[in-house]
Parts: structure tokens; sequence; C-alpha cells
């Protein structure tokens, strides 16, 4: 008893560090989704508000597109670009070390860079496609309502899918030769040394590389607050965005931590319906 009551003490800083950052954050914004800026309680009223807003569902909408849109292309890109990493190839440790940029670039100074490169009138974008004749005049990347979304989703898997990659090729590097040989000796092609071999041994890598892209899309509004600020016309408005304006701009603290409350019990159940599937299959919960 007098061991495990040292092991309990040696933790406590720690648990008592998460208590201040996660724990009593998550309480107080629960308290606050059920009472108005005076500190009155008002029960639901706050989340019946919040969701009687006409920018709600439409937040709604484009967190599932965002979200949905950036993974299946992050991971997708991320798995074929740890492939061709993998291989031997003249100046693979300059291509390595290249394609890690967009990840470690600060998410500010990407979203202004590709801010001005998207510019209507003096972007570099405009003016390669402008200048061979390509398209006749220049695109409102950024204020089409029918581009602007994409264009978002772009950039965030150019900004992300390095991490998969990277992620991946050390997935990769993991698998035995062993593998490979038996695999040419039964006379197996590329493609089906990638099919048969690569990715059943990298699944769960892939798994959990997904979940994490799943958490930080949830939650992730750099790219664009900083290009858009979920304009124009709300097309790029996403939850995490509705929550910040309804709190520092529109000074409803309430609504605001409502709107959270129920953004972060619907990111729960996604990750535990994750969990969930994937503890279910032998293979992966081993």
């Amino acid at each position: 008893m007098q061991k495990q009551s040292t092991g309990y003490l040696f933790v406590l800083p720690a648990l008592m560090v998460l208590g201040m950052l996660i724990a009593y954050p998550v309480a107080y914004t629960g308290l606050l989704s059920v009472t108005d800026n005076a500190g009155n309680y008002v029960g639901l009223d706050n989340f019946r508000r919040i969701l009687s807003a006409r920018a709600t569902p439409t937040a709604f909408w484009n967190t599932l597109w965002w979200v949905f849109g950036s993974i299946v292309f992050q991971v997708i890109l991320g798995v074929l670009t740890a492939i061709l990493l993998n291989q031997n190839f003249r100046g693979r440790a300059v291509v390595r070390s290249v394609t890690l940029v967009p990840w470690v670039v600060p998410g500010i100074v990407a979203a202004t860079t590709w801010a001005w490169m998207l510019h209507t009138e003096f972007g570099i974008i405009n003016y390669m496609l402008t200048s061979p004749g390509l398209i006749d005049e220049p695109v409102g990347w950024l204020t089409n309502g029918s581009t602007v979304m994409p264009v978002m989703i772009a950039i965030n898997i150019w900004k992300m899918f390095p991490f998969v990659a990277i992620m991946v090729l050390a997935g990769l590097q993991s698998i035995s030769n062993d593998l490979y040989e038996a695999a040419r000796i039964d006379g197996a092609s590329f493609w089906e040394e990638v099919r048969y071999v690569m990715l059943p041994q990298i699944r769960t890598v892939i798994v959990a590389v997904t979940l994490l892209l799943v958490i930080w899309a949830l939650n992730h509004i750099t790219i664009i607050y900083a290009i858009t600020r979920g304009g124009p016309a709300n097309r790029t408005l996403i939850t995490p965005i509705q929550i910040f304006r309804t709190a520092f701009e529109s000074v409803q603290f309430g609504q605001a931590a409502a709107l959270s409350v129920m953004f972060f019990a619907v990111a729960i159940v996604v990750v535990f319906i994750y969990i969930r599937t994937l503890a279910s299959n032998p293979e992966e919960a081993r």
C-alpha cells in the first residue's frame, strides 16, 4: 500500500496539470452553456437559440465537407507519396526533406501565402493560367462561392499530406524484406506488392493517422479563418469558426459554449464509433 501511494504522489503533478488544462475548461464551458452573460441560470435556452440560428446548419454541413474532403485526399496522397519515397532512387533524401516543407510551415504563414497566390488580380495562380491562355479572365478563387471551399480543402490537403507520408513511410520501413522477396519469388509485380504486402502491413498506421486527422480537422480553423474568415456568404463557415464568432464577435458566450458542448459531444461520438469499429476487428485490436 505504501509503494502504491508513492506512485500516486509521483503522478499527482501531471494529473493536476491535466486537470487545469483539460478538466477545468471543459467543466467551465458546460457551466457557461446554461447561463447568460450575467451569470444567471437559463437552462437549455442557449442551446435552443444557437440551434435556431440560420448559420448553424450551414456551418455543420460545411464542417462535414471540410473534414471528409480533406482527410480522404490527405490519406490517399500521403500513402502514395510514402510508397514513392520508400523506393531507391538518386536524391531520395533531398526529396524526403522537401516533401516535409508544407507540414513544417506555420499555418498562418501558409494561409497568408496562399491568400496572395490566389488573389483575383495580383495572384500568381491566375497569372500562370491567363498568360498561356488557359483561361480567358482571372478567377475569383476566394470570392466565388463554388470554388472557395474546394480551394480551402486543397490548401489543407497540401498542408497535412506530408504528415501522413512520413508516418506511413515509417511503417513501410518496418516491413521485413523477407515479405518482398517471397512476393517476388511468386512473380508479384510492383503494384501487387503494394496491394498484398505494403497496404496490409501499414493498415494500423493508416487507421491511427486517419483518427488523428479527423480530430485535427474538426478543430482546425487557421487556414479558413486567416484567408476567408468563413466567407463569402458563409460558404466556408465551419462550426469552430461559428463558435469563435459567437463568443468574441457577438459576445454571446453562453450560446458559444452551448455550441461547443454539442460539437464536443459529436466529436466524442465520432471518435468512439471509430475506435469501437477498430476494436471489433481482432487483427486491428492486436
